[in-house]
């Protein structure tokens, strides 16, 4: 278990407006998105992770009658903080890489519009492709979508050092 403390404002909004604009593209079809509450085991010996956001496509797969813990996401999002950059990309991704049924990894920056995407080739490597600025789109193969960076930080303002709310 990594402790985890709670995140800031910029990137609670961050996710509930990726959420939200994942759970419009993916309403009529067989994806489901889910937040943070949703645990994922990532490996066998039952390591547990709550990434920002989880998306399985088909029929999600629980480990128990608690439906509690999913075991076959299709794209795993974080969300990326200073103080868990390092541990997302390294420690996350590694074990991460473990679920055969994963096939995107995205980290959302939150200091600029910039989301990364790794896709699992057919080959087994992981590559990666990038969306950067309020313009760009991002896509997400596996769910079938794209999401425009401009929605992902809607009332982000990166005017200054640090990203705030615009209203």
């Amino acid at each position: 278990m990594y402790a985890m403390s709670g995140g800031s404002m910029q990137h609670a909004v961050i996710i509930a407006n990726l959420t939200g604009e994942l759970y419009v593209a993916l309403k009529r079809r067989s994806c489901t998105v889910m937040n943070s509450d949703m645990r994922v085991r990532i490996s066998p010996s039952k390591f547990y992770t709550h990434p920002d956001i989880v998306v399985v496509c088909g029929p999600p797969k629980v480990a128990d009658d608690q439906n509690d813990t999913l075991l076959n996401p299709t794209l795993l999002i974080e969300v990326l903080s200073p103080s868990t950059e390092a541990h997302d990309r390294g420690f996350k991704f590694l074990h991460y890489r473990q679920l055969e049924s994963l096939q995107e990894y995205a980290l959302v920056w939150q200091a600029e519009p910039r989301v990364e995407i790794f896709r699992r080739q057919a080959s087994g490597e992981w590559l990666l492709s990038e969306a950067a600025g309020l313009d760009s789109h991002c896509r997400f193969d596996s769910a079938g979508c794209r999401i425009a960076l401009g929605e992902i930080y809607h009332r982000v303002d990166f005017a200054g050092e640090e990203p705030t709310l615009s209203i």
